[in-house]
């Protein structure tokens, strides 16, 4: 291809410590890039190498028709990833920009449908929400209950409707429009932020250049964490930030944890009563504990219902979530954990890097 003639799309992938994904990702990747070309649909496939200490670069360069490059060095005032997507779209030739992670798997023929799918509604920026694979129980207790509190937050009816303030955009999947990156200044616009991805959809929405976003398992999964480490410092790098008072919403959950505990508890209590007159059980008379029962398990019920209806805005399946009451003080902690650290140490930690942050 002529070097200087642009393409339809730019994949471009950060990549940090990657090797044990990196290799899925680009497989599927490389296949669709094949089948595009036979159809004259051109478009390339860029990894940027964050400085791995890993076989990163070498996964990346054993595909073919994949452009490795090196993230430049790491200046003040930038994060890692900023500086390595920033270093890929500089690199890039394409109408569209797709920023992506090493740890996604794409299904065939959705990376070009997806620019099919902005070019008719009209945006500059599309973000997908990618099927999340977990592992594990930690996992599967735990990312149910953020991807559901998420979904609350950010609503994607108000993320795309353009009368609203809300933005939000899914690093995992970020499709621009190059012309509207280079207006909003790319991601040295938001060089220092540690979620570039929600930043940049701000500045897209404030732009007015047209924001969409929706969950989409259909194009794209995604195995977010690895290891229960990583997925500590994960979110605990990024709650505080993406909830508005984190150790509220912590309150809140181990409040809800308390009432969906207690009520079976109370129910036992009352039920034990029954039939013992002496009992020092309160209202364990022959009206009083049939009546309590009653409404203990309306209650229970209803705030069971409403715990359920919540998690379920996460998309995971029922399978998934079904024990995520469990994993509510965990995730407290979390929260607790990612507000302290942006609150009073102002550092958090990521990938080996210590970030600074506002505060």
């Amino acid at each position: 291809m002529d070097d200087a003639r642009p393409l339809t799309l730019s994949v471009i992938i950060p990549a940090r410590n990657e090797d044990d994904c990196l290799g899925d990702c680009l497989g599927s990747l490389v296949r669709q890039q094949e089948e595009l070309w036979e159809v004259g649909v051109e478009w390339e496939i860029i990894v940027v190498n964050d400085a791995s200490t890993d076989g990163t670069r070498e996964v990346a360069a054993s595909f073919a028709g994949v452009t490795v490059i090196d993230a430049p060095r790491l200046e003040k005032g930038w994060t890692g990833k900023a500086n390595a997507a920033w270093a890929g779209a500089q690199a890039a030739r394409g109408v569209w920009l797709l920023f992506t992670d090493a740890d996604t798997v794409h299904e065939p023929g959705h990376a070009r449908l997806a620019v099919i799918e902005a070019e008719r509604h009209g945006v500059g920026m599309l973000s997908y929400s990618p099927r999340q694979l977990v592992r594990g129980f930690a996992q599967r207790t735990v990312m149910p209950l953020i991807f559901g509190d998420l979904a609350a937050t950010y609503s994607p009816a108000q993320v795309n409707d353009p009368s609203r303030h809300a933005a939000a955009a899914n690093g995992q999947f970020l499709l621009v429009r190059r012309d509207v990156y280079d207006k909003i200044g790319g991601h040295a616009a938001v060089k220092s932020a540690i979620l570039e991805d929600v930043e940049l959809a701000a500045l897209v929405k404030h732009r007015k250049l047209g924001l969409r976003f929706r969950y989409a398992p259909e194009a794209v999964s995604a195995r977010m964490y690895r290891s229960f480490p990583a997925m500590w410092q994960g979110w605990t790098k990024n709650l505080a930030l993406l909830f508005g008072n984190a150790l509220a919403l912590a309150g809140m959950r181990l409040l809800q944890l308390a009432v969906l505990v207690g009520i079976p508890v109370l129910i036992g209590v009352f039920w034990w009563g029954m039939g013992r007159p002496h009992a020092w059980v309160p209202s364990a008379g022959l009206l009083g504990a049939p009546m309590a029962i009653t409404a203990l398990t309306l209650v229970g019920l209803r705030a069971l219902w409403g715990f359920y209806r919540r998690v379920a805005k996460s998309n995971f399946p029922f399978r998934d979530y079904v024990w995520s009451p469990l994993g509510i003080p965990l995730y407290a902690a979390m929260l607790w954990r990612s507000w302290f650290r942006h609150t009073v140490l102002k550092q958090v930690v990521w990938k080996g890097r210590d970030v600074k942050t506002s505060g």
